[in-house]
């Protein structure tokens, strides 16, 4: 089975925006439907949407704040049980794992979940069909039409190439119009590149790439940078990183010989963070496109075995990966703290509690929390939900604190602020992207959302 969705969010932030409309189709593996939804969710009070993201999305000012559309954290609840019922899954779209799985957990996060990676147990996997195009652009170039962009240069945009590809009417900004898209280009995947398809569907389980990178051969990765065109690196294990076992060396054979063994610690370390690549980071559990090289050089197979045969290697090689991020500035707001640990067994009971309990019985459960990061975000939710239950204080400070961060002056923010709304409306109207009644209710918007926090 698998379950196809989409997310559209009041902008790019994962940590710091929201998102407003969640849909979804099962299929079966022959993709015919068997279910679908579409849900939304009213505006959470501290945030502040982007300009851009509700004009390109169509959504107006009356539906963000449509008092009978379900709370974020309802909302966050409703995917979950979306996810219980429909498991065992592949959990699949375009461009999933960079963006709207990462907003997934954020709202699993944020909302107080137990457990934030649901599209990861329950026999649930995840398959991000970006990737698995970009393999298809690599490997089979003919099993579908490539469009080219106002610049000359391909595109791998779904709204461009899912009409290029036959699928007529495509609403690119609406989340159930993409999630049709998208089943399409699988479609035409599975029937004109199967070698490909079948490929990407055993990288779903990060065991089995692992298994392939420490074979002790040569091994292709495709990947994308920037805006040029997808292309292969070959390649060997060279090591794990011992902090994040999910975090693999690949070794580039075209950019080594032999001495690569004696290299110092301090040149690998180099070599971690040069451009070009001498040695890539692959997440295991993230779909990587790694495929086995049916006929390897024997340049290329000479490298890959001497490697392979020298564990010590590894062993800096992943130390070296390790010690990348080293010194790396710590993270300062709640939200982007998401990954600083794993719940505690009795945190991981009282959240249970604090989902089956009403409002006011929350605001007592939220204290019994050891972890802080659960402890300040479950304050927030009871602020922004039934604020009657949170002390007068916390009212006080938390209003402050969403005022200090909309109207900082601060030149760059992860979140939207007052100086970005305007910058964005400027650019909007410059643009004539929108009629003028549109303009008119989106500045009407954030007039009153501003002005309610800025007094």
């Amino acid at each position: 089975m698998f379950a196809f969705y989409d997310l559209e969010t009041t902008g790019t932030s994962p940590a710091f925006d929201q998102p407003l409309q969640f849909a979804a189709i099962l299929t079966d593996d022959d993709f015919n439907q068997v279910e679908r939804v579409d849900i939304r969710c009213r505006l959470a009070p501290h945030i502040l949407p982007a300009p851009w993201a509700l004009a390109v999305t169509g959504i107006s000012p009356d539906r963000l704040m449509d008092p009978s559309l379900p709370s974020w954290f309802e909302f966050s609840y409703q995917i979950s049980g979306l996810i219980n019922r429909w498991a065992p899954a592949t959990w699949a779209g375009y461009n999933t794992l960079a963006f709207d799985e990462e907003f997934l957990r954020q709202s699993f996060y944020q909302n107080l979940h137990p457990n934030l990676y649901q599209t990861q147990f329950d026999n649930n996997d995840r398959l991000d069909l970006m990737k698995v195009v970009y393999a298809v652009r690599d490997r089979q170039p003919d099993a579908l039409e490539w469009p080219i962009d106002d610049l000359g240069r391909e595109s791998f945009k779904l709204d461009r190439l899912a009409p290029a590809n036959g699928f007529a009417n495509h609403d690119a900004h609406d989340a159930l119009g993409d999630v049709e898209a998208t089943i399409h280009i699988a479609s035409l995947i599975r029937k004109r590149a199967p070698e490909v398809w079948d490929q990407c569907l055993l990288n779903r389980d990060k065991h089995q790439v692992d298994r392939l990178l420490r074979s002790g051969h040569p091994v292709c990765l495709i990947e994308r940078f920037g805006a040029a065109p997808p292309r292969s690196y070959f390649g060997a294990y060279a090591g794990t990183n011992p902090q994040n076992r999910n975090s693999v060396a690949f070794l580039d054979l075209d950019l080594c010989d032999a001495s690569i063994i004696d290299t110092t610690d301090c040149d690998l370390a180099k070599a971690v963070a040069a451009s070009p690549k001498l040695i890539r980071t692959i997440a295991i559990n993230k779909v990587p496109s790694v495929f086995p090289v049916a006929n390897p050089s024997a340049a290329h197979s000479s490298l890959a075995e001497l490697v392979s045969a020298h564990p010590e290697f590894h062993k800096r090689v992943g130390q070296a990966l390790a010690d990348r991020y080293a010194d790396k500035e710590p993270a300062h707001h709640v939200e982007q703290l998401i990954y600083d640990g794993f719940y505690s067994a009795d945190d991981k009971r009282i959240l249970e509690d604090f989902t089956a309990a009403d409002w006011r019985d929350r605001a007592r459960i939220v204290a019994q929390l050891d972890d802080i990061r659960l402890k300040q975000l479950g304050m927030r939710l009871i602020f922004s939900n039934a604020p009657e239950f949170a002390p007068a204080n916390y009212r006080s400070a938390a209003n402050a604190a969403i005022r200090d961060r909309w109207l900082t002056n601060e030149p760059s923010t992860p979140w939207t602020t007052k100086a970005t709304v305007e910058e964005q409306l400027h650019e909007i109207i410059s643009a004539e992207v929108l009629d003028r009644g549109r303009i008119c209710a989106l500045q009407d918007f954030y007039r009153a959302r501003i002005s309610e926090i800025d007094t």
